[in-house]
């Protein structure tokens, strides 16, 4: 497997030339959030994961979790790995100081999160299914719950999870079946199955809260019905410590494709003690706050893993001799030439460089936004910025993740049949790469979320908060000759956007089948879309700031060759998926169900 190197230059490029981020150092409580501290944090987050987490992501792939006993063992090196990462501060980043956070900015933990998905996608569940479950506890648990529970899931000496999914139902969540039952002390009892629980069973912490939902008996039916439990794995005792087991359990763990040393796992409940998390029969409200987060946090799994993919390939490319060049030997005190110097290795390298540099744009874009939802003094600003965050989500986590899995694809042909063996890790990556597609809502859900929710939502006002700084940036620089390269591509595929845009909501409204029909490529030509928006602006500050330094590196150089590249070879794909979004859903509905 190859090494993993963060890639540092360009997320400083990102946060504070691109997006400014420094400027949120100027909102409550994120003064001290300046580059002087920002930095090192990442320095530091780089060298974990490159010298800690990455070196055990093979020897975990092959060695697995394993179950005994209702005991699940995390493969070796991983207990002591997690200690290390939390005994670092690592699991209370962006957590509330109140409870013992950093308070550190979702701009920057955006990149934190990518550095450990690339260096070990697996041991990175388990501290970003306990921040989901810290937020959602923060944003709709009692002030009691909070004080007994969010201390130990901040400093990492508690988990948590996330118990949606039941053998019968999946994204259908008011088919569940879990019930609850309440007891005399006010706390409830809760029986039922869940699977595909990840990290529901596990050594490395002392506790582990599952937020569970389930059905009041006095519940409506279907989603209106569920509500939303905290059920730990020991009850607390009086001083805060583990105690008694509760009745939950883990019966089997998944053998999967990927994720090997992240324990995916049946959990059963019976009789398990938990409380109430917010309103009673307002459970997936509460838990959306989670799910959100870990839509977002998928797709940055899906930016990792490019990520990883990318580095796999150019270290291969540029060791492995085959043929020569076509316009002449290239390195002639060699038997052969390194295969970078071939035109379809080179093809295949900058589609996954371009792909990979454009989300870490777009993931750290809407992280910013997210920062000014939760701390900007003015209520309109964080409205906006609210409205940006719901219609960029379903993008970022299908969008990253399909581009995930391609770049790993491509990594797997640059590497040929090197790709295909373990040895080189590259086969590990599209086995992990493949699960994001489909996990915390499949990408076909994610696209039916933004054509059948953001769309039209509040007369398409989400939809303007994108429009209008695009429409604004492709007007000021129509006539700037140096971004000509750059404001034509992004032009077509922006009317190509408001074409399909007003198109889906006008069929979607005559027949909800065509809005189903067209929401993938809708999505694709959407992302694609706002990638080539933050290519272009890469373009412009590359340019700037090369007029500015010198470039000495090169790295402004490089930066407006691979915009370019995505200008010509990438963006020009909103074409087609116009073309198919045009085309209707007819023929999609056309056969009977007997005829497949």
């Amino acid at each position: 497997m190859a090494n993993y190197t963060p890639p540092l230059r360009d997320m400083r490029f990102v946060y504070h030339e691109l997006l400014g981020c420094d400027e949120l150092a100027e909102l409550p409580g994120f003064e001290e959030f300046t580059p002087d501290l920002i930095d090192p944090i990442l320095e530091e987050a780089g060298k974990i994961c490159a010298e800690v987490l990455h070196p055990i992501n093979r020897s975990g792939d092959e060695e697995g979790c394993t179950l005994e006993n209702g005991v699940v063992r995390t493969p070796a090196g991983f207990p002591e790995a997690y200690r290390q990462f939390r005994e670092g501060g690592w699991t209370a980043m962006t957590c509330d100081p109140a409870y013992g956070g950093q308070g550190l900015p979702a701009a920057a933990d955006v990149l934190v999160t990518e550095m450990i998905c690339s260096a070990n996608l697996s041991f990175g569940m388990y501290p970003g299914l306990s921040h989901g479950a810290y937020l959602a506890l923060h944003s709709h648990g009692s002030e009691e719950l909070k004080q007994a529970y969010l201390p130990k899931l901040v400093d990492g000496t508690w988990s948590g999870t996330m118990c949606l999914t039941e053998p019968h139902c999946g994204t259908d969540l008011g088919l569940l079946r879990t019930k609850a039952l309440p007891q005399e002390d006010g706390s409830f009892s809760i029986t039922g199955t869940k699977i595909f629980i990840s990290a529901g069973e596990h050594d490395l912490t002392e506790n582990i809260i599952h937020l569970v939902l389930a059905r009041l008996p006095d519940a409506p039916k279907g989603s209106r019905g569920i509500s939303l439990f905290l059920v730990p794995k020991f009850l607390p005792t009086a001083e805060g410590a583990p105690g008694a087991r509760n009745g939950v359990q883990c019966s089997s763990i998944e053998h999967k494709m990927g994720i090997k040393a992240s324990s995916t796992c049946v959990m059963n409940f019976d009789g398990a003690q938990g409380w109430l998390v917010g309103a009673p029969h307002k459970g997936l409200q509460a838990m959306f706050t989670m799910m959100n987060n870990e839509r977002l946090a998928v797709g940055g799994q899906g930016l990792g893993l490019a990520e990883a993919a990318y580095q796999g390939s150019v270290a291969y490319a540029r060791e492995r001799l085959q043929g020569r060049s076509l316009t002449g030997t290239k390195a002639p005190d060699k038997p052969a030439d390194p295969i970078i110097v071939h035109p379809d290795v080179r093809r295949m390298l900058l589609l996954q460089r371009a792909a990979t540099e454009g989300c870490r744009a777009m993931a750290v874009w809407v992280a910013k936004e997210l920062d000014k939802q939760t701390h900007h003094p003015d209520p309109e600003v964080r409205k906006t910025s609210e409205d940006f965050v719901a219609l960029m989500t379903p993008i970022v986590k299908a969008l990253f993740t399909d581009l995930g899995f391609e770049n790993a694809n491509l990594g797997m042909q640059v590497l040929g049949g090197h790709g295909y063996i373990r040895e080189h890790g590259m086969e590990q990556y599209v086995r992990d790469a493949r699960i994001t597609q489909i996990y915390e809502g499949t990408n076909g859900i994610q696209a039916l979320d933004l054509v059948g929710r953001k769309l039209g939502a509040n007369g398409g006002r989400l939809l303007r908060r994108f429009f209008h700084p695009v429409s604004e940036y492709i007007e000021q620089h129509a006539q700037t000759p140096e971004m000509a390269h750059y404001i034509a591509p992004l032009a077509k595929a922006f009317g190509r956007l408001q074409t399909a845009s007003a198109t889906v909501a006008r069929r979607g409204l005559a027949n909800p089948d065509e809005a189903g029909a067209a929401a993938t490529d809708y999505l694709r030509l959407f992302g694609l879309t706002a990638m080539g928006y933050l290519w272009a602006r890469m373009a412009e500050t590359a340019m700037a700031q090369s007029r500015e330094t010198g470039d000495p590196d090169g790295f402004y150089a490089t930066k407006q060759v691979t915009a370019r590249f995505y200008m010509e070879r990438m963006l020009p794909q909103t074409g087609t998926l116009l073309s198919q979004i045009m085309a209707g859903g007819e023929t999609l509905m056309a056969l009977d169900e007997a005829a497949f």
